[in-house]
C-alpha cells in the first residue's frame, strides 16, 4: 500500500486539530447573573467520607469540585460533619435559592 504525502499531511492536520480547546470555558457562570466564578463565595460540603468539596450555589445553578492538595489527593479537614456544608456558598447572588 502506498501512502501520498497528501494522505500523511491530511492525517497530521487532523490529528492536531484535536488539540484545541473543546467546550465551553466552564470557569464562567452562564446564568442569569453571569460573572466569573471567582466572584461567587465557595463554601465546603464534606462527603460521607469525611473530604472536602468546593460548592457555589448562585441560586439557579450549583457548583461542586473536590478540594485537592498540592499532589491530587483529597483533602479531608474535619470542617464539619459528614454529609454536611459550611461557610457562604450561597453568597455573591442576587438571585434567592427557593430551597
Amino acid at each position: 500500500m502506498r501512502v501520498t504525502n497528501s494522505a500523511v499531511l491530511f492525517i497530521a492536520v487532523l490529528g492536531l486539530s484535536a488539540c484545541g480547546e473543546i467546550g465551553p470555558d466552564k470557569s464562567i457562570d452562564r446564568g442569569v447573573d453571569s460573572k466569573h466564578l471567582s466572584q461567587l463565595q465557595a463554601g465546603i460540603w464534606i462527603d460521607p467520607e469525611g473530604c472536602d468539596h468546593w460548592i457555589i450555589d448562585d441560586g439557579v445553578e450549583g457548583y461542586l469540585s473536590g478540594r485537592l492538595d498540592d499532589y491530587g489527593k483529597p483533602i479531608c479537614s474535619g470542617a464539619g460533619a459528614p454529609n454536611t456544608a459550611v461557610g457562604p456558598f450561597k453568597s455573591g447572588s442576587p438571585i434567592s435559592d427557593p430551597l
